[in-house]
């Protein structure tokens, strides 16, 4: 293939290991145009046929398609474009096949039925701005209207998707846009959240104190590790103190009631999928998952409360042994 020599088809072969039959139909699509023709009519080809076929093998290969390979072998678009612009095609196929993989290892995990594997995919495939409005609907409902403090916990729940997940991220948001849709959930979503307005508005509009879930878990961590029964002699000074923290975060008096109203604020805010929403939510936006989960102290709370095991009065459970 050295100088002006022209060469037969089978030659092209030899040399580019592709067949007769896949040059011949490159050739007839203009890609590899032959130079001649033999005394007996074959094709003969010329000293640059060998370089561009190994061109055209190497973008097919590459998945690009016969019009645009046709473009760069005859100069009418650079290499360079055409390899960014099939880049950046492979990389939303690349992210819808992610996309699909999840849902179906979901699927397969979950054994779903075909309608619940059909609204994964949707939750999967919605656009950016599709998630945009379903968050939005759903914080809105859920904090909306109440307490501009809340702008800044709004910001905190926000999912965030990246433009390329890993399948771990998109099966995290496909199970965290069906907590957004559940209108149960929101609903005590709203009902912690006024709680929450409830006490801001009690200590006067100030900085919002320590969430008492927090308070809570901390308070009765030595607790659960001593393996302390709710119901127990030992848990009524620890419910004591908490039912006085419940009180003086609400600016309530401690009289009849007030046990009551601890036990619903406690099954208004220990609601599992309050723990799991927060759980999906690091996996989405790549951040450092909780490392405590207040639902154990919240439990072990409930069950003290349902079993009435108060002292005569917060003060008095308070005191020293030596003066109760």
């Amino acid at each position: 293939m050295d100088g002006e020599t022209l060469h037969p088809i089978g030659e092209l072969a030899r040399r580019t290991g592709l067949t007769v039959k896949t040059i011949r139909f490159y050739s007839d699509r203009g890609l590899v145009p032959p130079a001649g023709r033999s005394a007996a009519g074959h094709r003969l080809y010329g000293p640059d046929a060998v370089a561009r076929l190994r061109l055209v093998r190497t973008l097919r290969a590459l998945g690009l398609d016969l019009p645009t390979i046709g473009k760069v072998v005859r100069r009418e678009a650079t290499l360079p474009e055409v390899a960014a612009a099939h880049a950046a095609a492979l990389e939303v196929r690349i992210r819808t096949l992610r996309s699909r993989q999840a849902v179906l290892a979901m699927a397969a995990r979950r054994g779903s039925t075909p309608e619940e594997m059909e609204l994964m995919h949707e939750l999967a495939e919605l656009s950016e701005d599709a998630r945009h409005r379903l968050v939005a609907g759903f914080l809105d409902a859920a904090l909306g209207g109440l307490d501009p403090a809340l702008d800044g916990v709004g910001r905190s729940l926000t999912p965030c998707l990246p433009d390329d997940p890993a399948p771990e991220q998109v099966e995290a948001w496909v199970e965290l846009a069906g907590l957004l849709q559940d209108d149960d959930f929101r609903a005590a979503l709203r009902r912690t959240a006024e709680r929450f307005t409830q006490e801001r508005r009690a200590s006067g509009g100030g900085p919002p104190r320590r969430h008492l879930a927090a308070t809570a878990r901390d308070v009765l961590a030595p607790v659960l590790a001593a393996g302390t029964a709710p119901g127990s002699p030992e848990a009524g000074p620890v419910v004591a103190e908490l039912i006085a923290r419940y009180a003086a975060a609400f600016g309530r008096p401690d009289g009849p009631g007030l046990e009551d109203e601890l036990l619903d604020w406690v099954e208004t805010v220990n609601d599992p999928r309050r723990e799991r929403y927060l759980r999906l939510l690091a996996v989405v936006n790549g951040w450092t998952p909780p490392d405590t989960d207040p639902a154990p102290a919240l439990t072990w709370l409930t069950r003290a409360l349902r079993r009435g095991g108060r002292p005569d009065s917060i003060h008095e459970a308070m005191l020293p042994p030596s003066l109760a």
